[in-house]
């Protein structure tokens, strides 16, 4: 499989885990996205040097990934480029801030190592609250959420059709490269002196899908806002899911 089919691979396989019948996925969006939110500014807001309360926070992503079940190793896997250079933020703390606090054994500890994985780790669980989300929320559900949060309509709807009709560029692209492919049997890649070419046939295409994707849009009846079939009204479960989470994060923020 090249890179373009395990890209649309990827999209289809997090669509799937989406679409899992599992309680986590059965939550109301709006309570998972609020959840994220509030976790992202409580993770943030931690002190530079308080890596003891800010590994604390680990404990959400932890549950989700079991109540989800979702493989912590795929998505370490799938998040593979992502996360070292979230981790290369922080990466020259310890050449800014020498100040020594201890020791680990006969080796001194700085103050930049400390501000540094504070900020990896601050870093990585941004990724996987995103991920998780994701992960556990349909694109349509998110963008529900959004527009429940009062996000205008424009906004949502470039999120939704960003996210849905990559993967229509994505098969294009592919089928292009699969049909030189097949003309080039022998030759690696595709040469450069046709990149042009390929590219303008590509824009061409895409204008083309765009177009006849919005036509289909507007003949059933899209005047600029989505009737979202994921509407429904907050449970009792939803409720209580959000404030045993926003009560847990004040105590390890508190306590932190």
């Amino acid at each position: 499989m090249n890179k373009l089919g395990n890209a649309l691979y990827e999209i289809h396989h997090m669509d799937m885990l989406a679409a899992k019948d599992q309680w986590v996925n059965r939550l109301h969006p709006l309570v998972k996205l609020v959840l994220t939110i509030v976790f992202l500014t409580v993770t943030m807001s931690f002190q530079k040097y308080d890596l003891t309360g800010l590994l604390r926070m680990g404990i959400y992503p932890i549950v989700l990934f079991i109540v989800g079940e979702i493989s912590f190793r795929d998505s370490i896997r799938r998040l593979r480029i992502v996360l070292p250079l979230v981790c290369f933020v922080g990466l020259f703390n310890p050449i800014f801030d020498r100040q020594v606090i201890g020791y680990i054994g006969t080796v001194p500890l700085t103050a930049g190592m400390l501000s540094m994985v504070t900020l990896m780790i601050k870093g990585i669980y941004s990724v996987l609250a995103a991920y998780l989300l994701i992960a556990t929320t349909s694109i349509e559900k998110i963008c529900y959420a959004l527009r429940l949060l009062h996000i205008p309509a424009i906004l949502v709807t470039q999120v939704l059709l960003t996210y849905r009709y990559v993967t229509v560029l994505l098969e294009e692209a592919n089928r292009m490269t699969q049909a030189y492919s097949l003309r080039a049997p022998n030759q690696k890649g595709v040469h450069f002196k046709v990149w042009g070419t390929l590219a303008g046939q590509l824009l061409l295409r895409s204008m083309d899908r765009a177009n006849e994707v919005y036509e289909s849009m507007t003949l059933r009846g899209y005047r600029g806002e989505f009737y979202y079939t994921a509407k429904e009204p907050c449970k009792a479960k939803d409720w209580l899911y959000l404030g045993v989470w926003l009560a847990l994060f004040a105590v390890l923020k508190v306590t932190g």
